[in-house]
């Protein structure tokens, strides 16, 4: 039997992880939970992006994960850009606090899709020089 799984999707904004997510959760079999949940009007779609909120989007989505963590959910899916190791790590320690194997996958923009957030060449260049992927 496979281990639980906590699978956490990186990128830059238009990179495609929500489209991924979407893809590997099996239409929705397992949860996928997004910073950008927070910020979304579920009935209308609309993203509204308030910065000093920001830090409440985190905590919903970690408080989200958990949840279903703790029961026992087969695969769990976090989608958020995830430039700064230290934003991965909260989930790094629910792994390992719930037995959860974990893996980090990084999307790349091989496409012609653009952010749906606005997010102007420059941020997203200042965002790429950020990152760090661990390959060993």
């Amino acid at each position: 039997m496979l281990a639980n799984t906590l699978i956490l999707i990186r990128g830059l904004p238009g990179a495609g992880k929500s489209s991924l997510a979407k893809l590997l959760s099996e239409d929705q079999k397992y949860p996928v939970f997004a910073i950008d949940d927070y910020f979304t009007n579920k009935l209308t779609g609309e993203y509204c992006f308030d910065f000093s909120k920001n830090y409440l989007a985190y905590q919903q989505c970690e408080n989200l994960t958990e949840q279903a963590m703790s029961e026992s959910t087969p695969k769990v899916f976090v989608d958020n850009a995830f430039t700064l190791n230290w934003e991965m790590e909260p989930y790094f320690k629910l792994a390992n606090i719930y037995n959860y194997k974990l893996f980090v996958v990084t999307v790349e923009k091989y496409h012609n899709g653009s952010n749906i957030h606005d997010v102007t060449t420059e941020q997203l260049q200042k965002m790429a020089e950020k990152y760090k992927v661990k390959l060993l």
